[in-house]
């Protein structure tokens, strides 16, 4: 069932009772408006009292772990309150899942769109400079993420940054293997190269930078602009955050960064793309205004590429399984090869 499915099941008289005894407002829930925001979530725009709502909570029979990535959010939204990262305002959480069947909760609507992978509109879509700047801001974005001091905001305890960086590759060649349990992958051989970008990561682990709160998935689709200046109105989707290495977030917008035709991994489409950033000058942009030593910033690419890599042959054999529709597991699949090709490109300039 998709999100849109979903969402007709929320028992709002349920959530008005839940809304009631935390003080926010009181009456019908009404105008209720499914928002997009993939298939694996419930995203509902309503109003209450004349205050306007998102609500965000997992599909209905979502294992425990995923209640649990949901209180994480959470609590990450809450603690960026104050802070100068674009972010959702969160206004409540609710842990107790016999209330509509899973944790949940209430952030503040964000006044933005998501760039891909509908057209761009407005000057978005007529002046380059407006795309440039669009893309200079989602940088801008990152280092407001890894000023944030964990420490300072309560997050300490939101990950194990030491041996991060260390971690990673057997962990997502672990994340590989399993692709055998889907019926039908043709097996590990169907990414090339993958085996070779391993061993360079291991190689070439670089000294870990000063820890930092991460995304984990930044890129064009988990991001909205504004519509009266081209800036970020807000990051969202934080499921994969924590504490480890804030390049890596750097080295991932780099790995799905849209190329001349506005083709970026995945499903990322950005169309006109004329007048973005080159990688390079999103790289520059960073170094400039940051203090963390970006000397190794090839290895954090070729990690994101490798990862991101995958994450998307494991959506590729889910689709070989029957799991997933087999045109977008098919165009996962192709996204996996060239960012493999990408990386194995990478590491012989760097070589």
């Amino acid at each position: 069932m998709s999100a849109h499915g979903w969402a007709a099941e929320v028992d709002l008289g349920r959530l008005a009772e839940w809304m009631d005894a935390q003080g926010l407002g009181s009456g019908a829930i009404d105008s209720v408006t499914p928002l997009t925001g993939g298939t694996q979530n419930v995203l509902l725009r309503f109003f209450r009292d004349g205050a306007e709502y998102v609500l965000r909570c997992p599909p209905p029979g979502a294992k425990p772990e995923i209640h649990a990535t949901f209180l994480r959010e959470a609590r990450l939204l809450g603690a960026l309150a104050g802070t100068a990262v674009p972010h959702p305002r969160l206004i409540a959480a609710c842990r107790d899942a016999s209330v509509l069947g899973a944790p949940f909760y209430l952030m503040a609507p964000v006044d933005g769109f998501t760039a891909t992978p509908t057209p761009l509109r407005g000057l978005y879509a007529t002046d380059p400079t407006w795309r440039h700047a669009m893309g200079l801001s989602m940088v801008d974005a990152l280092l407001r993420l890894g000023e944030v001091a964990p420490d300072a905001v309560g997050l300490a305890d939101f990950g194990r940054p030491e041996g991060f960086l260390e971690r990673q590759v057997p962990r997502w060649l672990m994340h590989l293997e399993r692709c055998a349990e889907q019926p039908g992958w043709p097996g590990p051989q169907a990414l090339p190269g993958v085996r070779e970008v391993a061993d360079w990561l291991e190689a070439h682990v670089p000294a870990a930078n000063v820890p930092g709160l991460m995304h984990g998935d930044y890129h064009f689709g988990n991001v909205m602009f504004r519509h009266d200046r081209p800036a970020l109105a807000a990051i969202i989707d934080w499921e994969l955050a924590t504490l480890g290495d804030p390049l890596l977030d750097l080295g991932w917008l780099v790995a799905t960064w849209p190329d001349r035709d506005g083709r970026g991994a995945g499903t990322i489409r950005i169309a006109p793309a004329d007048g973005l950033p080159s990688t390079a000058e999103l790289i520059e942009h960073y170094r400039q205004r940051t203090a963390r030593d970006l000397s190794a910033i090839d290895w954090y690419v070729a990690m994101a590429r490798f990862k991101l890599g995958i994450m998307l042959e494991a959506s590729h054999a889910r689709s070989c399984a029957g799991k997933a529709p087999a045109e977008t597991g098919a165009q996962h699949h192709a996204s996996a090869v060239r960012l493999l090709e990408a990386a194995i490109a990478g590491i012989e300039v760097r070589a």
